[in-house]
């Protein structure tokens, strides 16, 4: 499988919030951060309730910049992360890394955010 494409099109959906898209990508039981709140989030439908309640309050969007692999099944993406308010505003403008970990037949099992280094 191609990872850095199957991935580039999770960020394509979530960008355009094609949310079943998105979450198709992930695997039922995706353990994923909630970077907007704090804390953890198990499974599609949480990540989904998640990201509406996001929507709501904020459009963030963020896109691959550069993919790196570490192990056969975990791949590192830099991301521009641009979180605007919803009158359009720029509130965050950065880059992050995002870590996942795809089971076997590429679907996401989690996703971690880290700062990169500076």
């Amino acid at each position: 499988m191609d990872h850095e494409r199957h991935l580039t099109r999770l960020y394509d959906a979530f960008n355009r919030r094609d949310i079943e898209a998105a979450l198709a990508g992930l695997h039922p039981a995706v353990l994923w951060p909630n970077g907007w709140e704090g804390g953890w989030l198990q499974g599609r439908e949480a990540v989904r309730d998640y990201w509406l309640r996001q929507w709501q309050e904020i459009n963030p969007t963020v896109d691959p910049v550069d993919f790196s692999r570490s192990e056969m099944n975990v791949v590192r993406i830099t991301v521009h992360q641009v979180v605007r308010d919803l009158a359009g505003a720029i509130t965050v403008d950065t880059h992050v890394i995002h870590t996942y970990h795809l089971d076997d037949d590429g679907l996401v099992l989690q996703m971690d955010i880290e700062q990169p280094p500076v």
